[in-house]
């Protein structure tokens, strides 16, 4: 069985401040950058970068805020008054500095790293998938976009960056989403399907915002156990390649319950593949 090591990352150390987790190996593999949602880096990213690092690959988290001058270990109650007051493109600036430090790393292939984002992450995601070609594939967690005038910490909307995307992505929301609400959501797909490329979108009728997160008031543990096979399968066919299935048999089995459940008239989901 393949070791998992964990730890936190530090500026003095590492060059950047946050959190990693990847298997003990000495060959180059797949790896994930993860973006966190508006409180930050928490405990539930934490077991997801774990989870994902279960799988095969190396995943990074950013403390973004730390690195935009806030140190803290984390800022569940500061991070939406850093938010509303921090320029999107600052954020992209210190995202940056996490992707340049996960493709340094001796266990990653730089031609198969991903990029996730919770919530504002997603929404800020959009902007740095958008300005890195090299980004080979995007989740976007109920990306927070709303229907917004450009202002001076936004100065562009995420709609305007998702045409300029250069990877296949994949998009989750829920119904029950009030800081993206459904036009808006619709509008997100447009500019998803614009930029050409392949993409995954999962529509969960029943779904709040935050629904993946166990520190959220909308946290839906069953939407949760839900998803995560849709994305592992995702980001294997794009990060991993043809062997994923063969690697990862008991996620194919999971998918398969999952596609079984779909059946049931009471989910109403939505999907939609192009």
């Amino acid at each position: 069985m393949t070791r998992i090591i964990t730890r936190g990352l530090k500026e003095d150390k590492d060059g950047i401040e946050g959190y990693i987790a990847h298997p003990e190996r000495t060959e180059k593999g797949p790896a994930l950058l993860l973006v966190h949602q508006h409180s930050g880096l928490t405990g539930y990213l934490k077991t997801a970068a774990y989870k994902f690092a279960q799988l095969g690959y190396t995943a990074v988290i950013p403390n973004l805020y730390h690195m935009l001058g806030y140190p803290a270990e984390q800022h569940i109650d500061k991070g939406t008054e850093i938010q509303n007051k921090t320029p999107d493109p600052d954020f992209v600036k210190v995202i940056d500095r996490g992707w340049r430090y996960c493709l340094s790393r001796n266990d990653v292939d730089g031609a198969r790293v991903g990029v996730i984002g919770y919530c504002m992450g997603g929404r800020i995601g959009i902007h740095f998938v958008a300005a890195t070609p090299a980004a080979r594939a995007f989740v976007a967690y109920y990306p927070s976009v709303a229907d917004e005038p450009p202002t001076r910490i936004r100065p562009r909307h995420p709609n305007d960056a998702a045409r300029e995307i250069k990877c296949p992505s994949m998009v989750l929301y829920g119904g029950n989403d009030r800081t993206s609400t459904f036009p808006v959501q619709q509008k997100v797909m447009e500019s998803f399907h614009a930029n050409g490329q392949p993409l995954e979108w999962h529509y969960f009728h029943f779904g709040n915002h935050g629904f993946a997160s166990t520190e959220s008031d909308g946290y839906q543990p069953y939407l949760a156990d839900l998803t995560w096979p849709l994305v592992t399968e995702f980001l294997g066919r794009e990060l991993i390649g043809p062997e994923w299935p063969q690697r990862t048999q008991k996620t194919q089995n999971e998918i398969r319950n999952v596609g079984a459940r779909f059946i049931a008239p009471s989910l109403a989901r939505q999907s939609q593949f192009s």
